[in-house]
């Protein structure tokens, strides 16, 4: 189905706009942020350290997620940088969707580590503290795209599939002849949404189940090869992806990630364990 509602909540005396996709996104970042802060205090430091950080980490994450959508390329006709390079005004326009989740992480972290060294914390503590956090905040965001009606799939039977109107519709969905009205569509966002609330879940149950067999910048690796994967195979649904030759460029850094982030776990838990006991 379709959203029941346009993208715009509230228009105050037609000069200011809120919109779904802001709401959604500020709600994710408030609930994660009190995940954040959860782990935080069952760590024993001091959760208000996450607050007086946020504001910094999430500027820097908007920034960052915004400047890999404009940079984009991709395919589709969508916007990306062949259309903002002749429109620059328009990348400031966020609220109409185009925000790239690599690039919120890498500003978002960057937040936390200029945050840490200021204050004289240990940043990937801070990092591991977040992620679980940044997960639960992707889950709600995703829903921003529902409202707008984009991050949809190919054409489904499933009986979840979306209907996508005309005007909403990217190529070569837009041929109303061999893709009618009826056509419903994979509602890649909500696929996404279910995955990144189970790695949040996941990533939990972890965070306190193994606390005394984690070491700092732990939990980050697993949140980064988790979404690697999320991302993966979702991109596979994406007509609409920044693609890198043959293979899709979010792939290419979720396979990236997740070689990195493998080889990591296996050096610092199994190569380097075996090393310092074979020394002593």
């Amino acid at each position: 189905m379709t959203p029941p509602f346009g993208p715009i909540l509230l228009n105050i005396g037609n000069v200011i706009s809120i919109h779904w996709y802001g709401v959604l996104i500020v709600t994710g970042i408030i609930l994660g942020a009190n995940v954040a802060a959860y782990l935080a205090k069952k760590a024993g430091k001091d959760p208000e350290m996450i607050w007086d950080m946020l504001i910094l980490v999430v500027v820097l994450a908007i920034i960052g997620a915004r400047v890999y959508h404009v940079f984009s390329r991709p395919s589709s006709g969508l916007l990306g940088w062949d259309y903002y390079k002749e429109n620059p005004l328009q990348a400031l326009y966020i609220w109409n969707g185009g925000l790239g989740i690599y690039g919120a992480i890498i500003g978002g972290a960057l937040g936390v580590l200029i945050f840490a060294w200021r204050h004289k914390l240990r940043p990937l503590q801070w990092l591991d503290f977040a992620v679980p956090g940044m997960a639960l905040g992707q889950s709600i965001g995703r829903w921003g795209n529902y409202v707008n009606i984009e991050l949809y799939g190919p054409p489904t039977t499933l009986p979840w599939g979306l209907r996508i109107p005309a005007l909403n519709r990217i190529a070569p969905y837009t041929d109303l002849v061999k893709y009618p009205e009826s056509t419903l569509f994979h509602p890649t966002f909500l696929y996404e949404s279910l995955a990144a609330l189970a790695l949040c879940l996941l990533l939990l149950w972890v965070a306190v189940r193994y606390s005394k067999k984690l070491r700092e910048g732990d939990l980050l690796v697993s949140y980064l090869m988790g979404y690697a994967i999320i991302r993966f195979f979702t991109e596979m649904l994406r007509p609409d992806a920044w693609m890198v030759g043959a293979i899709a460029a979010a792939q290419l850094f979720a396979i990236i990630l997740l070689i990195v982030g493998v080889a990591f776990l296996l050096v610092r838990h199994l190569w380097l364990p075996r090393k310092m006991n074979k020394t002593v």
